[in-house]
């Protein structure tokens, strides 16, 4: 479908390009909903494909791109089961949320993430599927999990072990620290930098250059320069699986979830 509009995101295809807006109060948190969306993104994929030459994904929200998986909801449905019960649930989640990423990741269209404010955990892993980030200067970067007992789960680690060099990954990695669009762009993340406010401008311009050219060509060279870390992805499912249930990662949960003031989004 050219057009959608669900619960959590929307899209729209014009002159070539498709527009996937995300939208979910307060910062683009990703649970069950946002997932369904994505599946429905997914399974429009190929009609989508035929039609246009780009996909940019944005976010409507003021807060920034996407504060990460939405761990409210994480912890509330551990709560209701048995360890083994919401072991397979998470383990399903991570299945699910990971083959829509990596159809997105493998799309022939030339995907871009216009990205301003907080780009963190499981927003930072959808960012890294795209093909080019382009950031405003006031976006910033972040895997928060090691705070939690937890590596990241959607597929960040391999993608970003693709993209960048090592001693950057283990620096975002192991210390939770954030770093902004400035330092990303140095470092090969980013790929443009743009004026606050104006990523999505920018990525426009840049989705509109790859309509001039021949898209089996482009795809061919997607597909060259951008494999699929397949092996990688599911060893991280494995790991994050094995880590997920252990009481220090429910005790971080719970004091997350039981913090009623403002969450510290900038490290």
């Amino acid at each position: 479908m050219d057009n959608y509009k669900g619960k959590t995101l929307s899209w729209r295809l014009s002159d070539g390009v498709v527009e996937l807006a995300l939208n979910r109060p307060s910062a683009n948190e990703i649970g069950l909903a946002m997932l369904e969306d994505l599946e429905r993104l997914a399974a429009s994929l190929p009609e989508l494909e035929s039609k246009a030459s780009a996909l940019i994904l944005f976010s409507e929200q003021k807060a920034g791109f996407s504060a990460g998986a939405d761990l409210r909801e994480l912890f509330e449905g551990a709560q209701q089961m048995d360890a083994s019960s919401a072991a397979k649930g998470v383990r399903a989640f991570l299945n699910r949320i990971h083959a829509v990423l990596n159809r997105l990741d493998t799309s022939p269209l030339t995907t871009i993430a216009a990205v301003h404010g907080v780009c963190f955990g499981g927003g930072f892993e959808l960012a890294l599927v795209c093909d080019l980030i382009i950031a405003d200067k006031m976006a910033r970067f972040c895997f928060p999990e090691l705070r939690l007992g937890l590596i990241p789960g959607f597929g960040g680690i391999p993608r970003l072990k693709r993209d960048i060099g090592n001693a950057v990954v283990r620096d975002l990695l192991l210390t939770g620290r954030s770093i902004n669009a400035t330092k990303a762009l140095s470092v090969g993340l980013v790929s443009q930098l743009a004026a606050e406010g104006e990523a999505l401008r920018l990525a426009r311009s840049t989705a509109a250059q790859t309509t001039k050219f021949d898209r089996t060509t482009a795809a061919a060279a997607k597909r060259f320069i951008k494999p699929l870390p397949a092996e990688e992805l599911r060893r991280e499912i494995d790991i994050f699986c094995e880590l997920f249930m252990r009481p220090a990662v429910m005790d971080g949960l719970r004091k997350f979830v039981e913090n009623a003031g403002p969450h510290p989004y900038l490290p």
